[in-house]
């Protein structure tokens, strides 16, 4: 049955009106600003949690990452998933602050994947006099979760 003008124009207001509203929900176009600030915030978690390790506090640390069981952790032993187990991991592997050491990343390079969600590369290095330096390089996803950037997967590796 062919529509009245009418009700096409119903028709056609409708469909716009109801994808304005499933704009309003989508996340913000990633312009070169956005990815800007996404960056700088993605740079702070990665300070934030060196500087947790640092001072030997590993659940601050793990602030970092997704509280999920969804979280990814791959590392020498394969992967791990879930918040609660990789905590478990950072605390039985480094028990003291002796061996953990002073946590440094360098040659971050973070590439937005699309607005709220990003992967950083980059290498870690541990400074432990007593149990001996040790590095490597890691790859993380991070998403943006309730507002703020978190670690949903991480895969490091040992260069020793």
């Amino acid at each position: 049955m062919p529509l009245s003008s009418a009700s096409n124009w119903l028709l056609r207001a409708g469909v716009v009106f109801g994808l304005s509203g499933c704009a309003a929900t989508a996340p913000a176009a990633l312009t070169p600003q956005r990815a800007a600030e996404a960056q700088q915030a993605i740079r702070q978690v990665l300070t934030t949690q060196a500087a947790a390790w640092n001072r030997g506090d590993i659940p601050a640390f793990m602030e970092g990452y997704w509280k999920s069981d969804s979280l990814v952790f791959i590392g020498r032993k394969g992967p791990t998933y879930g918040w609660q187990p990789t905590l478990d991991n950072y605390v039985k592997n480094y028990p003291t602050a002796a061996a953990m050491g002073q946590l440094d990343f360098s040659d971050l390079r973070i590439t937005m994947l699309a607005p709220m969600a990003a992967q950083v590369v980059g290498q870690w290095h541990l400074a432990r006099p007593a149990a001996g330096d040790v590095g490597g390089y890691f790859l993380l996803v991070l998403r943006q979760v309730d507002g703020q950037w978190k670690v949903v997967a991480d895969h490091t590796n040992s260069a020793q």
